[in-house]
């Protein structure tokens, strides 16, 4: 309700203002109508007067032709030629004025006697025009008089009329008009500064009423508001804004009424919520405790690691040192002895190579680098190979390997051979060492014809086993279980860690099933080339 008022208030001032704007443009039209004819009408009289001027010039030329014969004929046509753009551009002015003048009975008059001027100054430039053309100088004996009487007769008078009177009755009339326009101008500026005086005084004497009436209408309610802001800037939530109405100020007391309702809602779910952080916090700060305890066994692994990589590149080092200082201390030999000692030096130096190979791989796996020459091949014949090769170190500890016969045919994959040898002796090796006297190592391979075709191999041992809380670990590097360091103290805890990252390089993967005391099985699944593509290399 509020609102319509001061609408309509600002209504009606917008509309007085636009009023006396529309009044004021009315009035400035009505100025400028004027100004613009006395422009024409000075114009005009300016016009007669050059063509008085112009006359006089070419009357004065014509009295010298009477009386001689060195009149310059180029003054002559230079005086007709300004006579004549003097006769069209009052021709021009007289249209302008007669398109301002708005059928007014006063500027009609004129402008009828202002074209009887102009025709009759057309006709007599036309005769003087002729006369000038076809003058004759008069005799020597001649009185000049009689010369300046036959000008006169020519130029100052024509269908009867006076021209000197008739110019000199123009040129007052059109000074007349300029007189009559200034005046109707003035009067025009003087009504319209005295109509913004007065719609000036208006508004403002209404303006000032209506602000009295709305600084009335506003004490109270935003005395109310203020005081109900200020509540709430003090923190007092429970305060309620008390204004009856259906106006703006009782809506927007409801509204902060509301908000203060809202926010007080909001105070105690943020006293809840903060409640609940803390509560986050505490187990927050327990997992960091737990992930602190951690990071210190990851770092009392990685101290074992060390110890252990130590170990394992000490002994053989000191091994085939002491092998050589040896042979070189003692006196003369045989053949057959130096060759036993150069070849218990090149084992030990092989056993040195390996673990350098597996840290190298370890390395490479981080960095992304461990690069693979993939070439299509047999998977069955280095599996027999391998299979070979892992025999002969089973059988200096006490271990049988029992490789089961495939009825599938010829296998290939895309692979790296030496990455594969090195992936397939790898699981071999940790299923021997692993294994008791006396033990068994028993290798199957399963083809599973799929999209894409893929083949198990399973390599099955009967050694020590593998703890149900150590197995989820067991692909960790440097991780080695109790049970692994009591049967083996030697190692580096890197095999499996190794085993997994060539595997996966080559598309498969690796699952080991155990049961401690009874055994493990390494479950490995490698890709298989198409049938299409077996001869071929990539």
């Amino acid at each position: 309700m509020f609102a319509r008022k001061l609408s309509f208030a600002l209504a009606a001032l917008a509309g007085a203002a636009v009023l006396e704007g529309l009044v004021a443009v009315w009035a400035l039209n009505v100025a400028n109508e004027h100004v613009l004819r006395g422009r024409v009408a000075s114009d005009l009289r300016q016009g007669f007067d050059e063509l008085t001027i112009n006359k006089l010039r070419l009357r004065a030329w014509f009295t010298q032709a009477k009386l001689s014969t060195g009149a310059d004929t180029v003054l002559r046509d230079k005086y007709l030629a300004d006579m004549r753009q003097n006769l069209r551009q009052l021709h021009l002015l007289s249209a302008q004025a007669t398109a301002l003048s708005q059928g007014e009975a006063l500027t009609l008059s004129e402008h009828l006697q202002r074209e009887e001027a102009l025709a009759v100054l057309e006709e007599s430039v036309s005769t003087l025009e002729a006369a000038a053309s076809n003058v004759t100088p008069m005799s020597a004996d001649t009185d000049a008089s009689m010369a300046w009487r036959v000008a006169s007769d020519l130029f100052d008078s024509s269908r009867g009329r006076d021209l000197r009177r008739l110019l000199a009755d123009s040129m007052e009339r059109e000074l007349a008009a300029v007189a009559r326009e200034r005046k109707g101008a003035d009067q025009a500026l003087l009504w319209m500064r005295r109509l913004w005086l007065a719609v000036a005084v208006s508004i403002a004497l209404v303006t000032l009423f209506l602000a009295i009436q709305f600084a009335r209408a506003l004490r109270r309610p935003m005395n109310a508001l203020t005081q109900g802001a200020l509540e709430l800037q003090q923190g007092n939530l429970a305060h309620r804004i008390r204004w009856n109405g259906a106006d703006e100020f009782a809506a927007v007391a409801n509204s902060m009424n509301a908000m203060a309702m809202e926010l007080q809602e909001h105070r105690q779910r943020e006293v809840q919520a903060r409640q609940q952080l803390e509560s986050l916090v505490k187990a927050r700060t327990e997992d960091l405790q737990n992930a602190l305890e951690a990071l210190q066994k990851v770092d009392t692994r990685r101290r074992q690691l060390f110890a252990d990589i130590g170990h394992e590149l000490r002994t053989p080092t000191t091994v085939i040192l002491g092998e050589a200082e040896i042979t070189l201390r003692g006196s003369q030999r045989d053949e057959a002895e130096y060759r036993d000692a150069l070849r218990r030096i090149v084992s030990t130096a092989r056993q040195l190579g390996a673990v350098i190979d597996d840290l190298l791989t370890v390395a490479r796996s981080d960095m992304d680098v461990l690069a693979l020459n993939r070439t299509p091949l047999s998977l069955t014949e280095s599996l027999r190979e391998v299979v070979t090769q892992a025999a002969a170190l089973a059988y200096e500890r006490g271990v049988e390997v029992i490789a089961q016969e495939s009825t599938q045919a010829d296998m290939r994959m895309l692979a790296d051979p030496l990455r594969l040898r090195q992936l397939l002796l790898l699981l071999l090796d940790n299923a021997i060492r692993y294994s008791h006297q006396g033990g068994r190592v028993t290798v199957s391979v399963e083809c599973v014809s799929a999209e894409p075709a893929y083949c198990i191999i399973r390599i099955a041992d009967t050694g020590i086993g593998i703890a149900a809380d150590d197995l989820p670990r067991v692909f960790e590097r440097s991780f080695r279980s109790p049970s692994a360091r009591q049967h083996r103290a030697e190692g580096s805890g890197l095999g499996l860690s190794i085993g997994r990252v060539l595997a996966r390089a080559h598309g498969g993967d690796i699952v080991l099933e155990s049961t401690q005391g009874q055994g493990t099985t390494a479950r490995l699944t490698l890709p298989l080339l198409p049938a299409d593509q077996a001869g071929h290399e990539i």
